[in-house]
């Protein structure tokens, strides 16, 4: 089992009030498997979505990550398990304006140690991997809102993580263009990779092969997508 929580909560504390996000989560993921998160706004699931992505604490429960007990790590180990094993794909593509799409993906790989050789060549191949070959040397304000995310995507890709996360990873793009991203996601899950999304459409949710529904910070179903 690849990802397993166990009694997991989160509560925030705004002045003297506790305000539970998460309340009583039990999740197990298996290696390749491709999962989506549903709720409505305040359901708790970016919550889930930081907390599996190590982004957050768990306020109690336990979080097994392949095997290993996340919940006492200190920050610099749950750092390189981010760079490591996981990669993220935001609705807001999270890029930087100045650098190019080639430097924007060589990024994690600068923060694991890489050399600026197997950085470029890692790089370019995980471009190549979400058909950006063409556009490496373009700025983000010199892609489309589709070519942006592919780049995002394929910084998520460049470390090999097992997990992607992508947290509406079509948000901010039209109906078409993000039908080809759901496209590049469900190629990158037959190469392997362990997909979770978090979204709100329910057509975008039919592309995972299993469906966590929440609503007020508990899993209220869990089943199989209608198109899985």
């Amino acid at each position: 089992m690849l990802i397993d929580l166990q009694g997991v909560t989160k509560v925030y504390t705004i002045g003297t009030v506790e305000v539970p996000a998460v309340n009583g989560i039990d999740l197990q993921v298996d290696s390749n498997e491709y999962l989506a998160i549903m709720g409505p706004s305040g359901s708790g699931k970016s919550t889930l979505m930081n907390i599996i992505g190590c982004l957050d604490r768990p306020t109690s429960g336990v979080y097994h990550l392949d095997g290993e007990d996340i919940q006492d790590l200190k920050d610099n180990a749950l750092a390189r398990i981010r760079n490591k094993q996981i990669g993220f794909v935001f609705q807001t593509f999270n890029l930087l304006p100045r650098a190019t799409a080639l430097r924007n993906v060589e990024l994690p790989l600068v923060y694991a140690g890489v050399d600026a050789a197997s950085r470029r060549r890692r790089a370019m191949s995980a471009l190549e991997q979400v058909g950006l070959a063409g556009r490496v040397s373009h700025r983000p304000n010199e892609l489309s809102g589709g070519e942006r995310q592919r780049v995002a995507m394929a910084r998520a890709l460049v470390n090999d993580p097992s997990i992607i996360l992508a947290d509406e990873p079509t948000g901010n793009l039209d109906s078409k263009t993000g039908e080809e991203i759901m496209g590049v996601l469900h190629e990158i899950h037959g190469q392997g990779n362990t997909i979770i999304l978090v979204t709100h459409e329910s057509h975008i949710a039919e592309h995972a092969h299993r469906v966590v529904r929440l609503r007020d910070g508990r899993i209220e179903s869990d089943e199989k997508a209608e198109k899985a």
